[in-house]
């Protein structure tokens, strides 16, 4: 099997306990895109398997857009690290040409129908938990996304149950990106190249430049604030809800 730092794996460890997002007797469908964040975590899914002090059942299942993609290189890592794996065949990407409004996003339409097939998948499978492969990164630019171009305070949390009961959970989410790319860097794992994506297809008429303005314009802040995700993960932590204008939260109701 693959080397997985312990720092990640106490992260995650800790992350898991924190959160309960895997416990004894749950069966967990893992979306395994062949990126490098998906591939990690189905990695420590083995591992936990193989080591943690309950048992759980897992299996890691890869949406296919319909482009043609090869994944057999796929297939046969997951048989090597003992990662049960499943291919979903869909036609995603003619949806999408034939679907989207134009200029809308790419990524959000996407994001949509494969979480759709996921969903389906798992609830006609038995499987009570589904695990997306979203790190600290991920959940700080959705921050700020939102922040910015949305008018919203909202993020990604730990777990959340769907409303088809299926119950959702990250737990790389206090992983930094950085961290997923030291693991296939020094294991020199091969990771799905950009081509499988439909955003970034030739005949794409919106690229997904906000997620890459927002993931640069973070990138100098940190530059000046080294313990800026530190600092952001510590306040996802810590909100106070009532410190802004949202009549929910304010203290003075009825004044």
């Amino acid at each position: 099997m693959y080397t997985i730092s312990k720092k990640i794996l106490n992260v995650v460890g800790r992350t898991n306990a924190a959160y309960n997002l895997i416990s004894e007797g749950d069966k967990v469908l893992v979306g395994l895109s062949g990126g490098k964040d998906s591939i990690l975590l189905s990695c420590i899914l083995a591992r936990m398997q193989a080591h943690a002090p309950f048992d759980f059942s897992f299996k890691a299942t890869t949406v296919h857009y319909g482009l043609n993609e090869d994944l057999a290189w796929l297939t046969k890592l997951c048989a090597e690290q003992n990662i049960p794996h499943e291919i979903l065949h869909t036609n995603i990407a003619q949806t999408i040409r034939e679907k989207r409004r134009e200029q809308s996003s790419y990524c959000s339409f996407c994001s949509r129908m494969r979480r759709g097939v996921l969903y389906n998948y798992a609830l006609e499978n038995g499987f009570n938990k589904l695990a997306i492969a979203h790190h600290l990164d991920d959940a700080v630019e959705s921050f700020f996304m939102n922040f910015t171009y949305n008018g919203s305070l909202r993020s990604m949390p730990p777990i959340y149950k769907a409303e088809n009961g299926l119950f959702v959970i990250r737990p790389l989410i206090h992983i930094r990106e950085r961290q997923s790319i030291d693991f296939v860097k020094s294991q020199n794992i091969p990771t799905a190249p950009d081509c499988n994506c439909p955003a970034k297809q030739p005949d794409s008429d919106k690229p997904p430049i906000a997620r890459l303005a927002t993931k640069n314009f973070l990138k100098e802040m940190e530059q000046n604030n080294p313990r800026l995700f530190t600092s952001l993960k510590n306040a996802f932590c810590n909100l106070h809800a009532n410190s802004f204008s949202d009549h929910a939260f304010l203290d003075a109701q009825g004044a």
